[in-house]
């Protein structure tokens, strides 16, 4: 696999090696000890989710504030835009964000540190959307913060107002959001 670190050098872009011909396509999806490689970290994984949504819907910035988890994501249907914030208030790259488009053409993956809000918006007709955790989920943890949030100012790649749950619709500014220290 190749992996690249994004303009927050803790974000990772994963790219697997593909082995295809006419009859169809292989790759290995995850393996522990490339992804420590890759990635610099010891993590391990304790949840996989798996999410299907629409054209349009747009899911996050969530995070937990205990409990943190970090995510390794990917599409196996459609395509998405990912974004990942640093919420951590002591790092050089507080505030700043990336993003890239995943989907099941390119195969590539982002592991999404502990520390970071996470969301995506739907660019296909539909989108599966797979994501491993290394923290168990806690509702009681988990905050939002407002995808439109103008002080992050990110760019979605997606024309027209997206589709929100009613939790996503009342995210809070970066400013007003409990973040890590």
């Amino acid at each position: 696999m190749q992996a690249t670190r994004l303009a927050i050098p803790d974000v990772v872009l994963i790219e697997p090696k593909v082995f295809g011909d006419a009859r169809g396509f292989f790759y290995e999806s995850f393996n522990q000890r490339a992804f420590n490689e890759a990635t610099g970290t010891d993590h391990s994984f304790v949840q996989d989710n798996h999410s299907r949504s629409a054209k349009g819907v747009l899911r996050g910035l969530h995070y937990q504030i205990q409990q943190p988890q970090g995510k390794l994501v990917r599409v196996v249907h459609g395509a998405v835009f990912d974004v990942a914030v640093d919420i951590r208030k002591n790092s050089p790259t507080f505030g700043r964000w990336v993003g890239e488009e995943l989907s099941a053409d390119n195969r590539r993956q982002l592991w999404v540190p502990p520390g970071f809000a996470h969301g995506f918006v739907v660019l296909s007709e539909v989108a599966e959307f797979l994501y491993k955790t290394t923290d168990f989920y806690a509702p009681e943890y988990e905050r939002c913060i407002a995808w439109d949030d103008a002080s992050l100012a990110i760019d979605w790649h997606f024309q027209g107002q997206p589709s929100l749950s009613v939790k996503d619709a009342q995210g809070l500014s970066l400013a007003k959001a409990e973040v890590f220290p």
